[in-house]
């Protein structure tokens, strides 16, 4: 069975309502409820939430929900890239022993502009959708939108949360380091590398300066919500590559929740940590990373990794070096950076976990 809604998520200052839609697979439904859809799940199937889009601009996320509901509804639209022969193979909505809840579009805000956050304009409390959760029924605009999507996602058993990176990024997953259950959900969706990210007295005072707190994942996971956060390739653009990880990752994740039959995959990854090891830009200028630098490669520490110049007078400004052994996972290739810019994201790997 497949059922979605209209969900008015906040309201413009012009009083136009900012609306995405809701859909739900299997064994619950979307009833209309007094103030809104709401979710009936008969029975003790887990419940999965997955959402995508909360940063506008990453839309990969987007196509995988959309592929994921021409398997799980046969109704692939023409051009979708989903052939009969693979909708006949694949699951269908009345396999799933559950309820898989989606929001293909979490933010219509940044949505429409094609953008990571909304103008000061919108939201001068909180233009990161990703840094407010559980949200506030009365607060600010995304922080009244979190609050309206918690309501469906604090129901789930388990939650992905997907997002996209860039050409510059290695396709990763992230989880909250030291949870067993987010670890296993991050191996079910089965990207090479895992990102293990530390929270709460464990985090790192960087990570608590950058308003981490607020993530989905975070608010979640302290629920006890098993969360994960897959990053997958390319912003702006849909990738096939990346669209096909998404499905098969979430596939995986509804295997192991219990959702449809069978295991996902072994998984036999990378583990590092998320978030720590950043070569920073000392000045302001144009760089230029070494030519055989790829995202996924290992370096080591001082490695070089690149170099910023001046582009007026051509005089070497910093000669960029790793700051740790680890996993170059980004690597910038706009050239045009400012000071304090990252240049060079590296994962400090971790051994035994």
């Amino acid at each position: 069975m497949h059922t979605s809604r209209t969900l008015t998520l906040a309201r413009l200052p012009s009083g136009v309502p900012i609306r995405t839609t809701v859909h739900a697979y299997g064994e619950g439904r979307l009833v209309d409820g007094d103030d809104g859809p709401v979710l009936d799940a008969p029975g003790d199937g887990p419940v999965v939430y997955a959402q995508a889009a909360q940063h506008g601009r990453e839309v990969n996320g987007t196509a995988v929900l959309r592929r994921l509901h021409d398997r799980l509804t046969g109704d692939a639209a023409e051009g979708s890239g989903t052939g009969d022969a693979e909708r006949a193979d694949g699951p269908s909505a009345a396999d799933l022993d559950g309820t898989l809840v989606t929001v293909p579009v979490a933010d219509p805000l940044t949505f429409d502009r094609a953008s990571y956050t909304t103008p000061e304009s919108l939201d001068s409390r909180q233009p990161n959708m990703n840094r407010c959760w559980p949200g506030d029924p009365e607060g600010s605009l995304h922080e009244r939108m979190a609050s309206r999507l918690w309501a469906f996602a604090s129901e789930a058993d388990a939650i992905v949360d997907l997002h996209t990176g860039s050409p510059s990024m290695a396709t990763h997953t992230v989880y909250m380091r030291g949870d067993d259950a987010c670890r296993g959900l991050a191996e079910a969706f089965g990207t090479d590398l895992l990102l293990a990210e530390a929270a709460g007295d464990d985090a790192d005072t960087e990570w608590a300066e950058r308003g981490f707190a607020g993530k989905l994942r975070v608010a979640a996971t302290r629920e006890g919500i098993p969360t994960i956060t897959p990053e997958l390739a390319h912003s702006k653009e849909i990738v096939p590559g990346a669209v096909e990880t998404g499905v098969a990752g979430t596939l995986g994740v509804l295997r192991r929740e219990g959702l449809l039959g069978g295991e996902p995959d072994p998984w036999d990854g990378v583990v590092a940590r998320n978030h720590l090891g950043r070569v920073i830009a000392d000045d302001s200028g144009l760089f230029v990373p070494e030519p055989d630098l790829a995202v996924g490669d290992r370096v080591a520490a001082g490695e070089r990794v690149g170099e910023v110049f001046d582009p007026t007078t051509f005089e070497t400004l910093q000669v960029a070096r790793a700051d740790r052994d680890g996993i170059a996972y980004s690597v910038a290739r706009e050239a045009t950076v400012t000071a304090g810019a990252t240049l060079v994201g590296v994962a400090e790997r971790i051994d035994g976990e």
